[in-house]
């Protein structure tokens, strides 16, 4: 028995011992400091390994003397703290004398090494310290600080939930964070509200639960965001959705009707609204609301992003979704965006909004369309089935979660007729061979467009054909970035005639931003 023991434990020391790396790369951080990054196993574990630069106690100590003199002779005005926009003047601000200071105090330092020192104290100052180089790797798409006890997790695009090698030590430090995070966006999280929904500059999502909510710590989640966003061009290469729907989806946004995206929890609802945003047209003022900052339109749009506000802990100051959509109608919006519908307050607000001609488009937790009308009509929603006229597209999105994958799952109408509303799919995917089919024709989407425009059948098939062209030819010449699919989109609306003479003749340049 004693033998078999011994044997057992010799082939566990192995396991532990053997280490093969699956990938390896490097991130860029602040300064363009290079970070390698390895996806390896570990014994039976396969972990994230973040190779980060290894400062001494005597490099450290330098750092906390030029980091105590770069606060008592920078000024910085609680204004400039708040707004978002001065973020970067700050850091150029602080960068700057930092390098001075470090070179007074050594003069022989080297550019590489002084580069990784000032890197390092505006992590620490203006930042979340080594959480920056998991914020900076666009693989991630989601960083957790479970607690002090344990390793900092990411959800990585490719391989899923992955413990990392380090942690934050202290549970006052995590505390520190949530605050710095709480105070940029002019809110606090304390022991009476524990709880924050919030963003970073960059844009990423951060929940934050403090102990002893979080029963085994104090807890940061952050949803990080693409940097360079997924356009339609995007999700018809990685076949999330197909060119018929694109160019549906396209239709619907430039006449103006109203679309709900429906979908699970991170099914890609808010992926495909953003990628379907681009269709409007640049002269048409964009109001969205949301409880917290995920939508991230291309800078071209007419865009005034509204976030609703919690209550402070006097139980004043609160500004809820319906304020935010109630006023949002006062703003003259050509387009109104809702993060989420959760509400019947808020459902009926859209749904108003819908029926006095404002164009709406708002995502929604369900996982078909026969369940996003289920939803709509029941409570809590309760909308009465009428009104679910006023909805021209229901898209539904699915995740496979075994596979790795996001698709367009339905594209459906509405049909409502007294107290009842039913379903009509357009489109459907098809699990099998991993494809999207037409299902049935449409009964009165083409019509709504023809009603409104005063469009033929004819003429509308005309202009998807056109738009089938154009994506098709984005797709073949890689002209997929936002700036550049923004671009082709404001010529089609101010030229159709002249961008699809120019199609034809090929002339990427006149389109694809020089690198």
């Amino acid at each position: 028995m004693k033998k078999k023991v011994k044997v057992i434990k010799k082939l566990e020391e192995k396991v532990v011992l053997k280490k093969s790396v699956f990938e390896s790369y490097m991130i860029k951080s602040d300064k363009s400091i290079n970070i390698n990054v390895e996806i390896k196993k570990v014994g039976i574990s396969t972990i994230y390994n973040l190779e980060v630069p290894k400062i001494d106690t005597a490099t450290t100590v330098l750092l906390e003397d030029v980091r105590n003199e770069l606060i008592s002779a920078t000024t910085v005005g609680m204004r400039e703290i708040v707004d978002p926009n001065a973020v970067d003047t700050i850091r150029k601000k602080f960068v700057k004398e930092a390098e001075e200071l470090l070179e007074r105090k050594i003069p022989t330092l080297a550019k590489e090494t002084k580069e990784i020192l000032v890197n390092k104290l505006m992590q620490d100052m203006l930042g979340l310290g080594e959480i920056e180089f998991l914020v900076n790797d666009s693989n991630l798409e989601e960083i957790v600080i479970p607690s002090s006890k344990e390793p900092i997790m990411v959800f990585h695009k490719k391989y899923g939930w992955l413990p990392t090698n380090f942690a934050i030590g202290r549970e006052d430090e995590i505390i520190n964070y949530s605050n710095i995070i709480a105070r940029r966006v002019g809110r606090q999280i304390t022991v009476l509200s524990p709880l924050l929904d919030a963003h970073l500059v960059s844009g990423d999502r951060v929940n934050a639960v403090l102990y002893p909510i979080s029963t085994k710590g104090n807890t940061i989640t952050i949803r990080r965001f693409a940097r360079d966003p997924y356009t339609i061009i995007d999700l018809i290469e990685n076949k999330t959705c197909d060119l018929n729907v694109a160019t549906l989806l396209w239709l619907a946004v430039e006449y103006e009707m109203n679309v709900i995206i429906s979908g699970g929890t991170a099914s890609g609802k808010t992926v495909l609204l953003n990628a379907c945003m681009p269709f409007i047209s640049t002269n048409h003022r964009i109001i969205s609301v949301e409880d917290t900052r995920e939508l991230m339109l291309p800078e071209f749009l007419y865009w005034t992003p509204l976030v609703t506000r919690s209550a402070n802990p006097e139980g004043k100051g609160a500004i809820s979704m319906l304020d935010l959509l109630v006023n949002s109608l006062r703003m003259r919006p050509d387009r109104i965006v809702l993060g989420e519908m959760r509400r019947k307050e808020e459902a009926m607000v859209l749904f108003e909004a819908m029926h006095t001609g404002h164009s709406v488009y708002a995502t929604m937790h369900a996982n078909s369309a026969a369940e996003t009308i289920s939803r709509l009509i029941n409570p809590p929603l309760s909308v009465p089935p009428n009104l679910l006229n006023a909805v021209n597209l229901n898209v539904v999105m699915f995740r496979d979660r075994r596979k790795g994958i996001r698709r367009v799952f339905q594209v459906a109408e509405f049909n409502a007729n007294g107290d009842r509303a039913e379903a009509n799919l357009l489109y459907r995917w098809i699990p099998e061979n991993d494809s999207i089919i037409k299902h049935s024709e449409n009964s009165k989407f083409f019509e709504d467009i023809s009603k409104n425009t005063g469009m033929t059948q004819e003429e509308l098939e005309k202009n998807l054909e056109e738009k089938k062209y154009i994506i098709t030819w984005l797709i073949k010449n890689n002209i997929r970035s936002l700036k550049d699919f923004g671009r082709v989109i404001s010529h089609y609306y101010s030229n159709k005639d002249n961008l699809l003479k120019e199609i034809r003749q090929n002339n990427v340049k006149m389109f694809k931003e020089e690198n």
